[in-house]
């Protein structure tokens, strides 16, 4: 006999929400039927497009309280989320979110009160919106052991840092433009401080990785000390600057992870220098099966309802599985941010004889060898920027060598010292 169709709950109608219901209102999947939409002001939140049976309302007990299903989360943050979604569970109604800040902060905790009620907990769209990479490394790369999973995870910031280098912009005027266009928020902290690219970076550890650790255990550096100059530098080192997130397990059978979110050079083959505008991409290096590329849009509403409804659909046909979608992982017994690699260093001084030999007795003091110095011609001599690539070192080592520079009396602004990847 024909199922009947799964009973659906959007709860938050904003951008993503209102794209979720036009799919499962206009495509009318027929696993799925939309039932109830919650949301605050919800009188000025009705639309016409919208089926007349279905349940407007501004109380989220008349979903938890009604024959739903699955509940879908939209509305972000900790708060009122977590208790949502913890209602639902626990009166027996599966869960599909796109909220990357819970998922990272108690997404164990949740897929354990899910089974413990027979149900399920679903997040492919907190991750990279429209690109399936939760499925991807759950089920996709099952058969590998994964050591590394890295990625351009932030729209906004790959926007601004592209137009900066198309258009030889600066930050600011890159920011503005973004928030013109809605790619970015009136307030852009969580997303050029790289706090929103941790969270998601927490979520792929855990799945990939299987290594539990906390948003606020991951070192992040804001992209906001990127000038134009940089990428002219980039350019001649065959390079350019993204925002990057990587966690990597250590190769010596500890438990220790490396995780970052910053700036950072990567060479113009690289698929990560291929992204443009709002798009993501993610890499994940296995021991047996390499390099593995998930790439795509990651924002905007309809790409972020494509994986909501894919989750559903999925719920939908497979009722009767208990399948955690958030595997087993292990605290590991560190998390750091330190990296070995070779690094690029910008100056900006009051030029005098000395400078370059001054930098250079402070880096040997800390065993750091120069691979290079670059100087574009035509600079003010009185605020000149010049850059000084780095052999391979430890980026704990160099921050000390950096402080010891910076003490130096030639400095016209703050340097900016960025990994450059192999």
């Amino acid at each position: 006999m024909k199922e009947k169709p799964s009973k659906v709950a959007i709860a938050g109608f904003g951008t993503v929400g209102r794209s979720v219901a036009k799919i499962l209102c206009q495509d009318r999947p027929a696993q799925l039927r939309l039932t109830h939409i919650c949301n605050r002001g919800v009188e000025r939140k009705k639309v016409p497009w919208v089926s007349e049976d279905v349940r407007w309302t501004e109380d989220i007990g008349d979903v938890l309280h009604s024959d739903v299903d699955i509940l879908v989360e939209l509305i972000g943050g900790l708060n009122p989320a977590e208790d949502w979604i913890r209602r639902a569970l626990a009166a027996g109604k599966s869960v599909v979110t796109a909220n990357k800040q819970l998922i990272a902060c108690c997404g164990l905790e949740l897929m354990q009160l899910a089974h413990e009620n027979g149900r399920q907990l679903r997040f492919e769209a907190s991750v990279a919106g429209g690109i399936p990479v939760i499925s991807g490394l759950r089920e996709g790369l099952a058969g590998d052991r994964l050591l590394r999973v890295s990625g351009i995870l932030n729209g906004t910031c790959n926007y601004i840092l592209t137009r900066m280098e198309s258009a030889e912009l600066p930050f600011s005027v890159a920011l503005n433009e973004a928030q013109d266009l809605g790619f970015a928020e009136a307030d852009p902290t969580d997303d050029i401080e790289g706090f929103d690219a941790r969270s998601k970076l927490a979520i792929l550890a855990s799945v990939g990785l299987r290594c539990q650790i906390r948003p606020t255990d991951i070192t992040c550096r804001s992209i906001k000390v990127i000038e134009a100059i940089d990428f002219v530098y980039a350019r001649r080192l065959g390079s350019t600057v993204r925002q990057l997130s990587r966690a990597e397990k250590s190769r010596s059978g500890g438990r220790t992870v490396f995780a970052s979110v910053q700036p950072a050079l990567v060479p113009i083959a690289s698929p990560l220098a291929r992204v443009q505008g709002s798009q993501n991409l993610v890499m994940a290096t296995g021991e047996f099966g390499g390099e593995t590329v998930f790439s795509g849009h990651g924002a905007g509403g309809d790409p972020t309802a494509v994986a909501v409804v894919s989750d559903l659909i999925s719920l939908a046909e497979n009722r009767q599985s208990q399948l955690n979608h958030f595997p087993t992982a292990e605290a590991p017994h560190q998390v750091i941010g330190e990296f070995n690699s070779p690094h690029y260093v910008r100056f900006t001084v009051a030029d005098r004889p000395g400078i370059i030999a001054a930098i250079a007795s402070i880096l040997a003091n800390y065993q750091i060898n120069i691979d290079a110095v670059l100087q574009e011609r035509g600079s003010d001599k009185s605020k000149l920027p010049f850059v000084v690539t780095l052999e391979e070192c430890n980026t704990s080592v160099l921050e000390s060598a950096l402080r010891d520079i910076e003490k130096l009396d030639f400095h016209v602004q703050p340097l900016v010292s960025l990994p450059m990847l192999g």
